[in-house]
């Protein structure tokens, strides 16, 4: 089972002919909203992987809507809280190649106490995974108590904090990052990644794949051929399904080829949460 410590978001949608720059004014070709937050994406992905997900994570008033759209997913929410402070969200604008660019507001995603927390994890059993990323507060207290319980802990080292890693090596089983931020990971650290005493590390290099460091050396695993509409989500849908494939009884390269599949589909689709493709989807479009 997997366990996500993560933010749930309200995603706000604007296509705009390019990424606006410094004081430049744009009017958006459309706007939509929908369900968000790199730890709502993963679990998402998780439970459309088929794998038995429990968020971990907070909402305000605004945000009970995503509680029930989690739910209708797969997601378990009894860890769900419900604070007095506005639910996180993203503004997302989204240009005409598909890449885009990312305000983030963390509202209730950084109000979770020890106590919730606490209360789910108690709940895990060993072996289970823990999974985190950087866009709630808990972390540490996370890891420590996963770790006592007999976990394994994942970390999606996104949105980058060298600190924050930091803070946590020495707990962490499997992190997953981008190539920027691995190379901002080793400026900090003065270490490769493959230095830093965790047993797996997997690169993600956009269309290029990515990489898995280990123990036993480096492996390169090419992405699969997509159509590039919408490239928000990608990265949450990969690490979502490459946790559930572990979790599910896969070994590392057979976990990495499922992400990869996933994260190619999620690319030619526009939006989150709502939109992550679920297993038969790859199984039927790969034919595996």
């Amino acid at each position: 089972m997997i366990w996500n410590l993560g933010s749930i978001n309200i995603d706000n949608f604007y296509e705009v002919p390019h990424l606006p720059r410094a004081g430049e004014t744009l009017a958006a070709h459309s706007y939509g909203f929908g369900l968000g937050g790199k730890g709502a994406n993963m679990s998402v992905a998780a439970a459309r992987a088929a794998a038995r997900v429990s968020h971990i994570g907070a909402v305000g008033e605004d945000g009970r809507w995503t509680r029930e759209r989690l739910m209708e997913y797969g997601v378990d929410i009894p860890h769900v809280a419900n604070t007095p402070v506005p639910t996180g969200h993203a503004n997302i604008v989204i240009d005409a190649q598909g890449e885009n660019s990312i305000v983030l507001f963390q509202g209730a995603n950084v109000e979770l106490t020890e106590a919730i927390i606490g209360g789910a994890l108690t709940e895990a059993s060993p072996r289970d995974f823990l999974l985190m990323q950087n866009e709630t507060n808990g972390q540490d207290y996370a890891a420590t108590t996963a770790r006592a319980l007999g976990l394994r802990v994942a970390y999606a080292a996104a949105p980058f904090e060298a600190a924050a890693i930091n803070q946590l090596l020495g707990r962490i089983d499997l992190l997953v990052l981008n190539e920027v931020e691995a190379e901002q990971l080793a400026e900090a650290t003065g270490k490769p990644a493959g230095a830093l005493d965790i047993a797996d590390v997997v690169i993600t290099l956009g269309a290029k794949g990515c990489k898995w460091v280990s123990n036993a050396g480096e492996k390169c695993f090419d992405a699969y051929p997509a159509e590039v509409v919408d490239t928000t989500g990608a990265g949450d849908t990969f690490t979502g399904y490459l946790v559930a494939g572990l979790d599910r009884g896969m070994d590392m390269e057979a976990a990495i080829d499922l992400a990869l599949k996933a994260a190619s589909l999620m690319v030619a689709r526009r939006g989150t949460a709502d939109v992550i493709p679920d297993l038969k989807e790859i199984q039927d479009h790969f034919g595996s």
